[in-house]
Protein backbone atom coordinates (compact mmCIF):
# COMPACT_ATOMS: atom_id res chain seq x y z
CA UNK A 1 0.00 0.00 0.00
CA UNK A 2 1.31 3.44 -0.93
CA UNK A 3 1.29 6.63 1.08
CA UNK A 4 -1.63 8.99 1.65
CA UNK A 5 -0.66 12.47 0.47
CA UNK A 6 -2.92 15.41 1.35
CA UNK A 7 -2.20 18.51 -0.73
CA UNK A 8 -3.86 21.89 -1.09
CA UNK A 9 -3.10 25.51 -1.93
CA UNK A 10 -3.71 28.32 0.55
CA UNK A 11 -3.33 32.08 0.69
CA UNK A 12 -0.80 33.57 3.09
CA UNK A 13 -3.67 34.08 5.55
CA UNK A 14 -4.72 30.44 5.28
CA UNK A 15 -7.71 30.54 2.93
CA UNK A 16 -8.23 27.78 0.36
CA UNK A 17 -10.98 29.69 -1.45
CA UNK A 18 -12.11 33.25 -1.75
CA UNK A 19 -15.64 34.30 -0.76
CA UNK A 20 -18.64 32.70 -2.53
CA UNK A 21 -16.84 29.60 -3.81
CA UNK A 22 -18.90 27.00 -5.63
CA UNK A 23 -20.12 26.11 -9.09
CA UNK A 24 -20.74 29.76 -10.05
CA UNK A 25 -17.44 31.20 -8.81
CA UNK A 26 -15.17 28.14 -8.63
CA UNK A 27 -12.51 29.02 -6.07
CA UNK A 28 -14.52 32.07 -5.02
CA UNK A 29 -14.10 35.72 -5.82
CA UNK A 30 -10.36 36.28 -6.29
CA UNK A 31 -9.62 32.65 -5.47
CA UNK A 32 -8.27 31.83 -8.94
CA UNK A 33 -5.06 33.62 -7.83
CA UNK A 34 -4.38 30.64 -5.57
CA UNK A 35 -3.83 28.50 -8.66
CA UNK A 36 -1.68 30.80 -10.76
CA UNK A 37 1.09 28.27 -10.10
CA UNK A 38 -0.97 25.49 -11.74
CA UNK A 39 -1.77 27.56 -14.82
CA UNK A 40 1.64 29.20 -15.17
CA UNK A 41 0.32 32.68 -14.40
CA UNK A 42 -2.85 34.77 -14.31
CA UNK A 43 -6.03 33.18 -15.66
CA UNK A 44 -9.78 33.68 -15.37
CA UNK A 45 -12.80 31.39 -15.41
CA UNK A 46 -14.02 33.08 -18.57
CA UNK A 47 -10.86 32.34 -20.59
CA UNK A 48 -9.20 29.17 -21.79
CA UNK A 49 -7.55 27.18 -19.00
CA UNK A 50 -4.01 26.34 -20.07
CA UNK A 51 -1.89 24.22 -17.75
CA UNK A 52 1.54 25.72 -18.38
CA UNK A 53 3.45 25.37 -15.12
CA UNK A 54 6.80 27.05 -14.70
CA UNK A 55 9.88 24.86 -14.47
CA UNK A 56 10.10 25.63 -10.74
CA UNK A 57 6.52 24.49 -10.16
CA UNK A 58 7.02 21.37 -12.31
CA UNK A 59 10.08 20.47 -10.21
CA UNK A 60 7.74 20.31 -7.22
CA UNK A 61 4.63 18.86 -8.89
CA UNK A 62 5.95 16.09 -11.12
CA UNK A 63 7.65 14.06 -8.35
CA UNK A 64 4.57 14.59 -6.14
CA UNK A 65 2.22 12.92 -8.64
CA UNK A 66 4.66 10.42 -10.16
CA UNK A 67 3.45 7.52 -7.99
CA UNK A 68 -0.23 8.44 -7.64
CA UNK A 69 -2.72 5.68 -8.33
CA UNK A 70 -5.93 7.32 -7.17
CA UNK A 71 -7.37 10.12 -5.12
CA UNK A 72 -10.11 11.46 -2.89
CA UNK A 73 -11.82 14.87 -3.08
CA UNK A 74 -14.90 16.35 -1.50
CA UNK A 75 -18.10 17.12 -3.34
CA UNK A 76 -17.52 20.85 -2.97
CA UNK A 77 -14.23 20.63 -4.85
CA UNK A 78 -15.79 18.40 -7.50
CA UNK A 79 -18.66 20.85 -8.05
CA UNK A 80 -16.46 23.97 -7.91
CA UNK A 81 -14.18 22.45 -10.57
CA UNK A 82 -17.17 21.81 -12.81
CA UNK A 83 -16.39 18.08 -12.56
CA UNK A 84 -13.27 18.88 -14.60
CA UNK A 85 -15.41 18.97 -17.72
CA UNK A 86 -16.88 15.54 -16.96
CA UNK A 87 -13.64 13.54 -17.09
CA UNK A 88 -11.16 12.84 -14.30
CA UNK A 89 -7.83 14.50 -15.25
CA UNK A 90 -5.84 12.80 -12.49
CA UNK A 91 -4.15 9.38 -12.30
CA UNK A 92 -6.44 6.50 -11.34
CA UNK A 93 -10.03 6.79 -10.18
CA UNK A 94 -11.05 9.95 -8.33
CA UNK A 95 -13.26 9.05 -5.36
CA UNK A 96 -15.69 11.87 -4.55
CA UNK A 97 -16.76 12.00 -0.90
CA UNK A 98 -20.42 13.04 -0.85
CA UNK A 99 -23.76 12.42 0.84
CA UNK A 100 -25.49 12.85 -2.55
CA UNK A 101 -24.95 9.61 -4.45
CA UNK A 102 -27.92 9.83 -6.81
CA UNK A 103 -26.07 11.71 -9.56
CA UNK A 104 -23.06 9.40 -9.81
CA UNK A 105 -21.57 9.94 -13.30
CA UNK A 106 -20.65 7.10 -15.64
CA UNK A 107 -17.73 5.29 -13.93
CA UNK A 108 -15.95 5.26 -17.31
CA UNK A 109 -15.35 8.99 -16.75
CA UNK A 110 -13.10 8.16 -13.80
CA UNK A 111 -15.26 9.25 -10.85
CA UNK A 112 -16.65 7.11 -8.01
CA UNK A 113 -19.08 8.71 -5.54
CA UNK A 114 -19.09 7.34 -1.97
CA UNK A 115 -20.34 8.40 1.46
CA UNK A 116 -17.87 8.41 4.37
CA UNK A 117 -14.11 9.01 4.60
CA UNK A 118 -13.24 5.42 5.53
CA UNK A 119 -15.17 4.09 2.54
CA UNK A 120 -13.58 6.69 0.25
CA UNK A 121 -10.06 5.82 1.36
CA UNK A 122 -10.70 2.08 1.07
CA UNK A 123 -11.93 2.55 -2.50
CA UNK A 124 -9.00 4.80 -3.37
CA UNK A 125 -6.48 2.31 -1.94
CA UNK A 126 -8.14 -0.53 -3.86
CA UNK A 127 -7.89 1.47 -7.07
CA UNK A 128 -4.32 2.59 -6.40
CA UNK A 129 -2.88 -0.82 -5.48
CA UNK A 130 0.71 -0.24 -4.35
CA UNK A 131 0.70 3.38 -5.53
CA UNK A 132 0.02 6.51 -3.50
CA UNK A 133 -3.42 8.00 -2.81
CA UNK A 134 -3.94 11.75 -2.90
CA UNK A 135 -6.40 13.72 -0.82
CA UNK A 136 -6.86 16.87 -2.83
CA UNK A 137 -9.36 18.80 -0.80
CA UNK A 138 -11.35 20.61 0.01
CA UNK A 139 -10.28 21.72 3.40
CA UNK A 140 -12.90 19.70 5.28
CA UNK A 141 -11.75 16.42 3.71
CA UNK A 142 -8.13 17.16 4.61
CA UNK A 143 -9.10 18.05 8.17
CA UNK A 144 -11.08 14.79 8.49
CA UNK A 145 -8.12 12.78 7.20
CA UNK A 146 -5.70 14.47 9.61
CA UNK A 147 -8.03 13.85 12.56
CA UNK A 148 -8.34 10.20 11.49
CA UNK A 149 -4.54 9.90 11.48
CA UNK A 150 -4.37 8.52 7.92
CA UNK A 151 -2.22 11.22 6.28
CA UNK A 152 1.44 10.35 5.74
CA UNK A 153 2.44 13.50 3.86
CA UNK A 154 0.92 16.98 3.98
CA UNK A 155 1.71 19.38 1.15
CA UNK A 156 0.74 23.04 1.44
CA UNK A 157 1.35 25.37 -1.48
CA UNK A 158 1.15 28.98 -0.27
CA UNK A 159 0.23 31.53 -2.92
CA UNK A 160 1.56 35.08 -2.48
CA UNK A 161 -1.86 36.62 -1.85
CA UNK A 162 -3.87 37.64 1.21
CA UNK A 163 -7.54 36.91 0.51
CA UNK A 164 -9.03 38.21 3.76
CA UNK A 165 -12.12 35.98 3.50
CA UNK A 166 -13.28 32.62 2.19
CA UNK A 167 -12.76 29.14 3.63
CA UNK A 168 -9.76 28.53 5.88
CA UNK A 169 -7.83 25.27 5.76
CA UNK A 170 -7.68 24.75 9.52
CA UNK A 171 -10.89 26.51 10.59
CA UNK A 172 -12.13 24.70 13.71
CA UNK A 173 -9.28 22.18 13.66
CA UNK A 174 -8.22 21.25 17.21
CA UNK A 175 -5.96 18.22 16.88
CA UNK A 176 -2.28 18.59 17.83
CA UNK A 177 -0.15 17.30 14.91
CA UNK A 178 3.65 17.33 14.61
CA UNK A 179 5.09 17.81 11.14
CA UNK A 180 8.61 17.45 9.79
CA UNK A 181 9.65 19.60 6.82
CA UNK A 182 10.81 17.38 3.98
CA UNK A 183 11.21 19.94 1.21
CA UNK A 184 10.49 23.53 0.20
CA UNK A 185 10.14 24.57 -3.45
CA UNK A 186 9.69 28.30 -4.11
CA UNK A 187 8.45 29.68 -7.42
CA UNK A 188 7.09 32.97 -8.69
CA UNK A 189 3.54 31.87 -7.91
CA UNK A 190 3.79 29.77 -4.71
CA UNK A 191 5.98 28.29 -2.02
CA UNK A 192 5.39 24.53 -1.93
CA UNK A 193 6.19 22.96 1.44
CA UNK A 194 6.09 19.19 1.89
CA UNK A 195 5.75 17.85 5.42
CA UNK A 196 5.97 14.32 6.81
CA UNK A 197 3.26 13.75 9.42
CA UNK A 198 5.00 12.55 12.57
CA UNK A 199 3.28 9.68 14.33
Amino acid sequence: MGKVIASITTSVDGYVTGPDDGPEYGLGRGGERLHYWVMGGPWTYEGEHAFDMSDADKAFYEPLVANLGGGVVGRGMYDAAGAWGGHNPFPGTLVVLTHRLDDQPDPANGFHFVDGLDHALACAHDDAGDKDVSIGGGADVIRQALVAGVVDTLVISTAPVILGAGKRLFDGFEKDVDLRIRSVHPSEWAVHTTYDVVR
